[in-house]
C-alpha cells in the first residue's frame, strides 16, 4: 500500500514542485492539497503542467479532515503560519517536513532575533535540521524536520568535508551566492517583476539574510567553535539555480588534487553531491531540475587560499527534491527513489 502524503501550501513554487516530483514517486499517493488562495478550484487549473496526471482539488485546511487522508505532511508554507499548523499535525502522530524557517533552529532565541516570536518554542528541541549529508541518523528517528533553506544547502555541503577534515579555517568563510527569482517565492513583489530583475545583478540583505544564521549554527555544531561566516547573496536574471562561490583559507598548504580527495572520499557514496575532477567548476545550469549538488574547486599557486563553488537548482536540492529526500529517509524508503532525475539541459 502507498503512503497518503499531503502538502499543506501547496500553489507555490515549492508547493508545484513537491508535487512534480511526487508524482513520480512509486511508492507515494498524494492525498490532500490545501490552498487558502485557490480553494475549490482542482490543481490542474492552476497549473496546466500537472494536467491529466493528478486530479485533487485545493481545499482549505482542516487539520482534521486532513489528518484522516494522509499518513505523511510537508508544509509548504510561510514562516509563522508553519509554527502555527505544525504542531497541529504533530499532536495527532503526523510526520512532517516543514519547508519554511520555523523548525529549522536549536534556539527559539535565534530564531526569534531573525524573525518574530516563536510560539511553540518546545518543540525544536524535538525537530532535526534535515540535510541529510550531516544529519541523516537524526533524520531516520525524527517527527519533524526543518527543511533547510537553499542557500545553506549550497553552502553547507562543501563546507562539512573540509571542516571537518581540518582542511580549512573556520575564521575565514565567505560565501557569495547568485539565485534566480523562483527563489524569492511567487506571490507579486514589486522586486521580483520582470522589468526590475532582467539585465541586471544585485546584491542584497549583505549581513541581515534569513539564512545566515543558518549557515553559522550548522558550522558551530559541526565543530564545536563559534563560526560566523560572511554571506553575500545576489539577485540574478534567471528563474532557478544557485551558485556558491566560497573563497576559503587553507590551514596547510595544499593543492587541488589533495583538496578533491577530501571530497570524493567523504562524499563517494552520497546519492546526489557530484564533485567536479580538476580543471572543471559547476554550472547551474547542470543542475536544473534535479536534486544534485555539484561541487568544483581550485587552490591559488602558493596553495594558501581556495575558492570552491557549488551549484544546485534552489527549488529542487535547495527545497522540494531536499524535501521528499527527507521523507524518503523518514519513511524508510531507498534515500533516491523518486529523485533519480537527469537534469534539464540546456
Amino acid at each position: 500500500m502507498k503512503t497518503r502524503v499531503g502538502i499543506i501550501g501547496g500553489t507555490g513554487y515549492t508547493g508545484v514542485e513537491l508535487l512534480r516530483l511526487l508524482l513520480l514517486h512509486p511508492e507515494i499517493e498524494v492525498s490532500a492539497l490545501t490552498s487558502q488562495k485557490y480553494a475549490g478550484l482542482p490543481i490542474h487549473q492552476v497549473f496546466p503542467s500537472l494536467s491529466n496526471r493528478i486530479h485533487l482539488t485545493c481545499e482549505e485546511l482542516s487539520v482534521d479532515s486532513i489528518s484522516e487522508k494522509v499518513d505523511f505532511l510537508f508544509a509548504a508554507v510561510p514562516h509563522k503560519t508553519a509554527m502555527e499548523t505544525v504542531p497541529l499535525f504533530h499532536r495527532k502522530g503526523k510526520k512532517v517536513v516543514d519547508l519554511s524557517a520555523d523548525f529549522r533552529f536549536r534556539s527559539a532565541e535565534i530564531y526569534e532575533r531573525w524573525y518574530q516570536k516563536h510560539t511553540c518554542p518546545e518543540l525544536l528541541p524535538e525537530s532535526v535540521y534535515g540535510l541529510p549529508e550531516l544529519h541523516r541518523s537524526a533524520i531516520r528517528t525524527a517527527r519533524i524536520i526543518g527543511n533547510p533553506g537553499c542557500y545553506p544547502t549550497g553552502a553547507l555541503i562543501p563546507l562539512i568535508p573540509l571542516l571537518r577534515e581540518g582542511v580549512i579555517s573556520s575564521d575565514h568563510i565567505i560565501a557569495d551566492s547568485k539565485s534566480g527569482v523562483s527563489g524569492a517565492g511567487r506571490d507579486v513583489v514589486l522586486g521580483s517583476l520582470f522589468c526590475e530583475v532582467n539585465e541586471g545583478v544585485k546584491a542584497y540583505k549583505i549581513f541581515d539574510h534569513r539564512h545566515l544564521p543558518e549557515i553559522d549554527q550548522e558550522l558551530t555544531r559541526l565543530i564545536g567553535k563559534k563560526v560566523e561566516a560572511t554571506f553575500v547573496p545576489h539577485l540574478i536574471p534567471m528563474d532557478r539555480g544557485i551558485l556558491t562561490t566560497l573563497h576559503l583559507r587553507l590551514i596547510r598548504k595544499m593543492k587541488a588534487e589533495e583538496v578533491l580527495t577530501v571530497l570524493q572520499e567523504h562524499y563517494g557514496k552520497e546519492p546526489f553531491v557530484r564533485i567536479y575532477p580538476k580543471g572543471k567548476l559547476p554550472n547551474t545550469k547542470d543542475v536544473r531540475g534535479s536534486n544534485y549538488c555539484d561541487i568544483g574547486l581550485n587552490v591559488n599557486e602558493s596553495g594558501e587560499r581556495m575558492v570552491v563553488v557549488s551549484a544546485i537548482d534552489n527549488l529542487v536540492k535547495g527545497a522540494a527534491g531536499q524535501a521528499v529526500q527527507n521523507m524518503n529517509i523518514m519513511l524508510g524508503y531507498p534515500e533516491s527513489l523518486g529523485l533519480d532525475v537527469i537534469p534539464l539541459f540546456p
